[in-house]
């Protein structure tokens, strides 16, 4: 992949580092002591092996570098010893028992390497957890007739019978999705008044989606289960980039609706990048959309819906009409 050179640039660094590091201190365990003017420790040994376990460090990060995403633990492990590493540190000097210059370390060894070990983990939990980039998605026309509800009607038949709001979720244990269904609940005496449909798309199983919807008391309308995210991306839908999925606002919201709101947060279920969004079909095609900026956005549903109700007006006006004269032309012809 051409976005992994950075990370084996990082790792293939990090391994010579490492290697050329644990080596000195192994070959030479009073070396650094000496230049930074403090005193040796008392058991060398003890200050060898931790040089030999820093160069065995770095023979994993050059394997790693062949492939990061796929040898993410290596990296897992490098992270987290380079974070808790300046902790332990912090530790050593607020309690006396190392003077702060040793923090020089501390500095080379984790500080410098830490954001892109994090870049790489990241990286590497987003290709992870793009459950559809294989998947063939069809055109719209295709894949309206393909797309079923767990009744069996299809996204294109159902908007043949009404204007069709499809409401796209994120992964049912996002908070977002929660706060998202509640509302949809809250409303759904506003929508049912409407001669519209409500499809729910979600990632779950079709079972899941029926226990999801039922806890919300909307379980007799449609939904859609996706696990690939088929749909999602024929519908243009995209997956997130950081900032609209960790940004401050996004985990400020998230704590508010998570924490306070009750609406807490559950296992990872589908693709956890995936953005949501809200579209309306009429007659086969999508009429309106209304993809989400970021994931904490919350349409207006019921707004969305009586729009949908007037473009299923006029554009059935539109095609009465055009009926209309198509049948009128008729009649002058077979008259003439």
């Amino acid at each position: 992949m051409e976005k992994s050179r950075w990370m084996s640039a990082v790792l293939v660094a990090a391994g010579f580092y490492n290697l050329v590091w644990g080596g000195l201190v192994v070959l030479f365990p009073g070396l650094l002591f000496d230049v930074m003017n403090l005193e040796p420790v008392n058991y060398p040994a003890i200050w060898q092996a931790l040089g030999m376990v820093v160069g065995v460090y770095g023979l994993g990060y050059l394997i790693a570098s062949r492939d990061p995403l796929r040898h993410w633990p290596i990296v897992l492990v490098g992270f987290l010893g380079k974070l808790l590493g300046p902790v332990g540190f912090a530790y050593a000097w607020w309690s006396g028992q190392l003077p702060l210059e040793f923090g020089w370390v501390n500095v080379f060894n984790d500080l410098i390497w830490l954001f892109p070990f994090a870049g790489i983990l990241y990286q590497s939990f987003r290709w992870h957890s793009d459950t559809g980039r294989a998947e063939f998605v069809p055109g719209m026309e295709e894949l309206l007739h393909r797309s079923r509800s767990h009744r069996g009607h299809s996204l294109e038949a159902l908007s043949y019978q009404k204007p069709t709001m499809v409401v796209f979720l994120r992964h049912s244990g996002c908070t977002f999705c929660r706060r998202v269904m509640a509302d949809l609940g809250e409303v759904r005496q506003e929508l049912d008044a409407l001669p519209i449909h409500v499809v729910v798309v979600h990632m779950g199983s079709p079972m899941d989606g029926t226990t999801i919807l039922a806890k919300y008391s909307v379980d007799y309308w449609h939904h859609i289960s996706d696990p690939f995210c088929v749909i999602y991306r024929g519908f243009g839908l995209q997956r997130g980039k950081f900032g609209q999925l960790f940004s401050g606002k996004v985990l400020w919201r998230g704590l508010v609706h998570g924490l306070f709101g009750g609406h807490g947060i559950g296992k990872v279920e589908g693709d956890s990048f995936f953005l949501p969004g809200v579209f309306v079909l009429h007659e086969g095609k999508v009429v309106f959309g209304q993809p989400a900026e970021d994931a904490t956005q919350r349409p207006d549903f019921v707004d969305i819906a009586n729009r949908a109700v007037e473009i299923g007006k006029r554009q059935s006006g539109e095609s009465a009409e055009s009926r209309a004269v198509k049948s009128s032309v008729g009649c002058k012809l077979e008259t003439v």
